[in-house]
């Protein structure tokens, strides 16, 4: 049986309620649609161990942001999009305490590289504290943990070793995923509460960063950069209205490939510069995005 395969909780729901053919909502999960800085956003909040066993994700908060305009390059759509990932952080950072930015995957893969291009983009100030007089300033360090491959060290225990030294309140964990639906893949920003997985969005799953791995609270935001191409012909087999064709034939399609958009460079560099500019306001609300473009040029 084909199993389409998403790291989205949205798309999770998606094909539950598909596979059921449900109206309603799954006992245990919580879902609604609202708004921010004129984008879509879906809630989804797992309550139960029966919704989570349903959805194949750990029990709690999940947001995720449609940034379609960002793609269009709509005139607004970079602030706006900025601020909107920066509120949904917002909302799941905890109130005190500093901060540890991860950046997960290979700076060399470039489907793999937000979370290394994250870190070039996300402000630290912990280095700062009493040095100069920043007042409000909230500290912040930020790592790229490299894959196994290229340092030897698994990322969840260079990020424990460093979380373990400088004690922060929490870690944001940055990662790709891989989504079911072309749509979805660099337009959507994921952001959850339960932590993460490294590699999940390129098929290369490692010790999951969590609060009983790392100790402190670990908030993951994710990007899909890739669609599994057996996932992405049955999607496009039912964008095609060909349901007599049975999606369990795809069964094994394609292997390990993976499918990316062609011009996925530059959408991972603005999806990169906007989560980390996001992560930077969550953490520091009282700083503007023209300071930050300062600070940071």
């Amino acid at each position: 049986m084909l199993t389409q395969r998403t790291d989205l909780a949205a798309e999770a729901r998606e094909l539950w309620r598909q596979s059921a053919a449900a109206a309603g909502e799954l006992p245990g999960v919580e879902a609604r649609d609202d708004e921010r800085e004129g984008f879509r956003q879906t809630r989804i909040r797992i309550t139960s161990l029966e919704g989570a066993r349903a959805l194949g994700k750990p029990q709690g908060t999940y947001l995720t942001l449609y940034l379609d305009g960002l793609e269009r390059r709509e005139a607004d759509a970079f602030p706006r999009a900025v601020r909107a990932v920066a509120g949904a952080l917002g909302e799941l950072l905890p109130a005190e305490g500093g901060v540890l930015v991860a950046g997960l995957g290979n700076r060399a893969i470039t489907p793999d590289a937000v979370g290394p291009l994250v870190h070039d983009h996300t402000l630290v100030t912990r280095h700062l504290a009493g040095e100069l007089p920043l007042v409000g300033i909230r500290p912040v360090a930020a790592l790229s943990a490299g894959v196994l491959g290229t340092t030897g060290v698994e990322s969840s225990q260079l990020i424990r070793a460093v979380a373990d030294s400088i004690a922060p309140g929490c870690v944001i964990a940055v990662d790709a995923l891989a989504s079911r639906s072309v749509s979805r893949v660099c337009t959507t920003v994921q952001l959850s509460d339960t932590g993460i997985a490294p590699g999940s969005g390129v098929g290369n799953h490692r010790r999951a960063l969590d609060r009983e791995t790392l100790g402190v609270p670990v908030i993951a935001v994710g990007v899909p950069t890739v669609v599994d191409a057996g996932t992405l012909t049955a999607d496009i087999l039912a964008q095609a209205g060909r349901p007599e064709l049975d999606p369990d034939a795809l069964a094994g399609l394609g292997g390990s490939l993976m499918v990316t958009p062609r011009d996925i460079d530059s959408r991972v560099a603005d999806l990169s510069k906007v989560i980390g500019y996001g992560i930077t306001l969550a953490a520091n609300p009282g700083l503007a995005l023209e300071e930050l473009e300062l600070l940071l040029s």
